[in-house]
């Protein structure tokens, strides 16, 4: 049986620590709870009614190692401890770049609706593009005129380019472009794709399309555990390959909707809810990353802090990481942008109160 309040344990796969969270009723007086940790389980008794919740296999706690206890009302007990081994490491991460091969049928579909864009499209070439502001970086290498100022990268029928937040198709017979501007739309649900960027070449969003191998049927995942998936997987590609840990998110339109610090990308989260009947006490996923079945889930995720920065919101430091060359910046449809700015801020929001904040910045976990 789960806890009645349930726990939240936060841990690092890296230094092999832990923070755990008790939870239990904000109004029941602290001498009528009872808690034990063991290596494999949590325990709480309150008078004669006593009550367990299994860790997962692959967690296994030092209960001497325990330090740091701390009784804040409204959240439980906060408790600090070590791994007796470190958690198997992450799953690869499925990155566009693994997920798209040369001499292979694809269907390119709308992750809203699942409308096909792209039917049975096969590439002799899948090839990433230089970073966006490659060409800024083009002055600093030649003594001379830049070279490239005339030219650009556009992909041929059987070309596929690959960018941080997009890849760049040949739009050959298909015709999702709206005849106002330069958006794509999906012709179903009408949601941005993307945008043309020349008579022939498409610009697709990798938060706004799903690829999958032509024999394999569509299958639909809720759209915001998609939009952070995904997201959470560009910020661990990117800090890998180039050592860029912080990003602005900003909008097809040129706004900067929101800046971010990726702080770690080693962290693995166990959840309980508990059996209790009334869920007011936070939740980290709500019923998005609930497990189907069991009382316990387990993610891996990574933890950010960000700043949002609509209606003029936290100017001076947008425009300061703008014009900061250490900064990367990530574009998507705004609407895209507004949708990940609200994920977060349910995330930050499902946190304990004490853990939803780092000096200005608020603090936030996304799955992947």
């Amino acid at each position: 049986p789960g806890m009645a309040g349930g726990f939240l344990l936060e841990i690092r796969r890296g230094t092999q620590s832990a923070l755990l969270v008790i939870r239990y009723e904000a109004g029941l007086p602290s001498s009528a709870v009872d808690v034990s940790v063991a290596a494999d389980c949590l325990e709480v008794r309150r008078g004669e009614s006593r009550e367990a919740a299994a860790l997962p296999a692959e967690v296994r706690l030092v209960p001497a190692s325990c330090r740091g206890l701390l009784r804040l009302p409204g959240e439980g007990l906060h408790l600090r401890m070590r791994l007796r081994r470190p958690p198997p490491s992450a799953d690869l991460i499925f990155t566009l770049r693994e997920s798209l091969k040369p001499q292979k049928n694809y269907v390119f579909s709308c992750q809203s609706c699942g409308d096909v864009i792209v039917k049975d499209r096969k590439f002799l070439r899948v090839l990433p593009l230089p970073s966006e502001n490659w060409s800024a970086l083009v002055e600093e290498w030649c003594c001379h005129p830049d070279p490239f100022a005339r030219s650009t990268l556009y992909p041929q029928h059987d070309d596929c380019f690959l960018g941080d937040t997009f890849f760049l198709l040949n739009s050959g017979n298909e015709s999702h472009k709206s005849k106002e501007n330069t958006r794509v739309i999906c012709k179903r649900c009408k949601t941005m794709l993307g945008e043309t960027v020349s008579s022939d070449t498409i610009k697709y969003y990798v938060t706004e399309v799903t690829i999958r191998p032509s024999e394999r049927s569509f299958s639909p995942t809720p759209r915001s555990q998609f939009v952070q998936s995904m997201v959470a997987q560009i910020l661990v590609e990117l800090s890998s390959a180039k050592s860029t840990f912080r990003f602005t998110v900003t909008g097809d339109n040129g706004k900067i909707y929101i800046l971010m610090w990726l702080l770690n990308s080693d962290t693995l989260l166990v959840e309980s809810l508990g059996s209790s009947s009334s869920h007011s006490v936070f939740t980290l996923f709500g019923d998005i990353f609930m497990p189907s079945s069991g009382p316990v889930g387990t993610w891996s995720a990574v933890k950010v802090l960000y700043q949002p920065c609509i209606k003029s919101r936290n100017k001076d430091i947008a425009d300061a990481w703008e014009n900061d060359i250490g900064v990367h910046p990530l574009k998507f449809p705004s609407e895209t942008c507004m949708e990940l700015l609200l994920i977060l801020g349910l995330s930050t929001a499902s946190l304990p109160p004490s853990l939803r904040y780092l000096n200005s910045f608020q603090v936030r976990n996304s799955c992947y």
